[in-house]
């Protein structure tokens, strides 16, 4: 199931996304190295956290899958939001310093080709930075939360996921140890949740982040890809209409 861009956005309007979205930023700033006047690109929906760790960048692009639809950003000024395909992101060779993914990768079709196209559009040296949720944390089995939807990767199957796709894991993170429930006792108690979970048992945790490296020194296949499908972005639902034919066929 694809997580719709008017989900997320209400999500993250209420009170569970808001906690939700203070934990993974605490998560992200464990392994966050500032790096002033980058270039830095989020993918997927990475909105709340592009507003908190984009102040210093260069220039900062929200790029949303063509599954899951856009919202213009930010609300004031020019828009740097754009409707892409992941396997196919509209950025020249090596342009970019740094790309954040958030409910990206766990919706992605072809997780290898996705993570090779962010390998050609990243700088020598680039960072990738993931938020994936945790296949042994509870987070994953509730379909309320963003978090439980797609597919749920396991730090193994992340780690090998990126070393096969040319990129080596620098440091890892974790977050959302309190349980994805909307009770206020819960919300109240959210914050000594994510203390004890970091400390006692992050191996449970309900999302696992990781911050990884392009590597430069190891040739890459080239491959043609034999079909792509096309998008038509529209702006509101079209519904199905009755075909006919012209006057002279019938």
């Amino acid at each position: 199931m694809l997580s719709d861009i008017i989900d997320l956005r209400a999500f993250y309007a209420s009170t569970l996304g808001r906690v939700t979205e203070m934990a993974v930023a605490k998560g992200l700033s464990a392994i966050w190295a500032s790096q002033p006047n980058e270039r830095l690109v989020g993918l997927g929906y990475a909105l709340p956290w592009l507003e908190r760790f984009g102040a210093d960048a260069e220039r900062v692009f929200a790029f949303m899958p063509a599954t899951q639809g856009a919202v213009n950003w930010p609300s004031n000024g020019k828009s740097a939001t754009a409707l892409v395909f992941e396997e196919e992101l509209p950025l020249y060779d090596c342009s970019i310093d740094r790309m954040l993914l958030v409910h990206a990768l766990e919706h992605a079709e072809n997780p290898r080709e996705m993570l090779m196209e962010i390998w050609r559009v990243l700088a020598p040296g680039g960072r990738l930075v993931i938020v994936v949720p945790n296949r042994r944390g509870m987070w994953a089995r509730f379909e309320h939360t963003p978090f439980g939807t797609g597919r749920p990767f396991s730090r193994t199957q992340l780690s090998m996921l990126l070393r096969d796709t040319n990129f080596t894991p620098m440091a890892w993170s974790d977050g959302l140890h309190f349980p994805p429930s909307q009770r206020r006792w819960v919300m109240r108690m959210h914050g000594l949740f994510e203390r004890t979970g970091r400390r006692f048992w992050p191996m449970f945790a309900g999302v696992l982040i990781v911050e990884a490296q392009k590597r430069v020194y190891q040739g890459i296949p080239v491959a043609a890809r034999a079909s792509r499908r096309v998008f038509v972005p529209v702006l509101s639902p079209q519904g199905a209409r009755a075909m006919r034919l012209p006057a002279e066929e019938k």
